[in-house]
């Protein structure tokens, strides 16, 4: 096993998304309203831009659960959401994601921070057992969803959030690296 000077100079190596490109990536999906529970993975380069953002609507919710429920909700007048949080949330939320996102077939969008994943490492291979459950439990769930942690990911996510929203189902962003800040 590495040491922890090791797992530094990896993390130090590790390429980060840009947050201001994965706005943009948002924005050229349609979407305008952004329903948050804040979150320290995404909060510098994302939460915070957005809520500076005149193009933006920020509804701050209590619990991720409602977040889920009102991005259904927006989505029967045609009004695309995303909800942010972090895997805590996710794990909360996973009742009112099933009901409301899988066996009703509502588009939520979800930008989901994985608190305490170590940026060099795959989900399933941290330390984090909060953090190495989630992919597991999202595939059981047959929630689709796709990491994002590099430049290269970030090109994807505009595609995700039309192809939910066109086929009317939950789709999930797993958030392993600190967005850059614009």
């Amino acid at each position: 096993m590495g040491s922890a000077l090791d797992s530094v100079a990896a993390d130090a190596q590790c390429i980060y998304p840009s947050g201001a490109a994965m706005i943009a990536q948002i924005k050229q999906a349609g979407i305008r309203h952004i329903i948050s529970v804040p979150d320290i993975v995404t909060s510098d380069g994302l939460l915070w831009p957005i809520a500076r953002d005149p193009d933006f609507t920020l509804v701050r919710v209590c619990k991720e659960d409602e977040g889920v429920s009102i991005c259904a909700a927006m989505s029967y007048n045609k009004t695309r959401a995303l909800l942010l949080m972090q895997q805590t949330g996710l794990m909360d939320s996973l009742n009112a994601i099933r009901a409301i996102g899988m066996d009703y077939r509502l588009p939520v969008c979800m930008m989901v921070g994985l608190q305490g994943k170590e940026p060099h490492l795959p989900p399933d291979q941290s330390q984090s057992y909060g953090v190495r459950i989630v992919e597991p439990v999202l595939a059981a769930m047959a929630l689709s969803h796709n990491l994002i942690e590099s430049p290269e990911d970030v090109s994807s996510i505009a595609g995700h959030i039309d192809t939910a929203y066109r086929d009317s189902v939950p789709h999930c962003f797993l958030v392993g690296r600190s967005p850059e800040s614009p």
